[in-house]
């Protein structure tokens, strides 16, 4: 059994092109204000705009749990301000 990090974290201007080239994945608009990202295996898996509560999502990467960890580290309450703290966890 292997083990991979998961990071959730505010968004920061140095994921611009992350968050674009995630978009284009998911055949989606970019993502606009503030937004929670999700990293899997070193690299942005997904990612959620805390004001529409709109995602996008790596669709080569099993991404549908990263999606929801992201709406509850927000309270799936579209609008609310995201906190400026880091949450770590690890994956098993």
């Amino acid at each position: 059994m292997t083990s991979s990090s998961l990071l959730l974290r505010p968004a920061t201007s140095a994921d611009a092109a992350d968050l674009e080239r995630l978009a284009a994945l998911d055949s989606a608009r970019p993502l606009d204000g503030d937004v929670l990202v999700a990293f899997a295996g070193g690299e942005l898996r997904a990612a959620l705009s805390v004001e529409s509560g709109r995602s996008v999502a790596d669709p080569f990467w099993p991404s549908a749990d990263l999606v929801e960890l992201l709406k509850a580290a927000v309270g799936e309450r579209p609008g609310r301000r995201l906190r400026r703290r880091v949450a770590r966890a690890a994956l098993a």
